[in-house]
């Protein structure tokens, strides 16, 4: 099993690849949204809004799937089952961040009125990266 510490998952997570976001919606179904991500001392991390689908899910249920792929080749990939964990402590230090990683941008542009981030830590019980090509 790989780590988020090795060559290839940190190479992808270190450039603003996107990822898609997998929870469990409370009738059971799953939930999938494009998301920014960042690693964090062996942890993943996300950001959203308070309030939106996903975090949402993650409150009732912290189990999450991330699918990390190469812009420039999906099947160069990092998979990460894992447990989330939510704080609001550092969430809009940490959208910014998000921001000018992948937008270039230092501050988040996207922010609506009344507006609270929030800011997942994904602790890793399976990473698995491929790839080909």
């Amino acid at each position: 099993m790989s780590t988020l510490n090795d060559e290839g998952p940190r190479e992808l997570l270190e450039k603003p690849n996107y990822a898609v976001i997998s929870t469990h919606n409370k009738d059971g179904s799953i939930h999938n949204t494009i998301v920014w991500v960042a690693a964090e001392d062996g942890v993943l991390t996300a950001n959203s809004a308070i309030g939106r689908v996903w975090p949402t899910n993650l409150e009732r249920d912290p189990h999450v799937t991330v699918l990390v792929y190469e812009a420039g080749n999906p099947y160069n990939y990092l998979e990460v089952r894992g447990t989330a964990t939510a704080t609001r402590d550092g969430a809009d230090e940490h959208i910014n961040s998000l921001s000018k990683k992948y937008i270039g941008q230092d501050e988040y542009p996207f922010r609506q009125p009344g507006e609270e981030r929030i800011k997942f830590v994904i602790k890793p019980d399976h990473v698995r990266h491929q790839k080909q090509g």
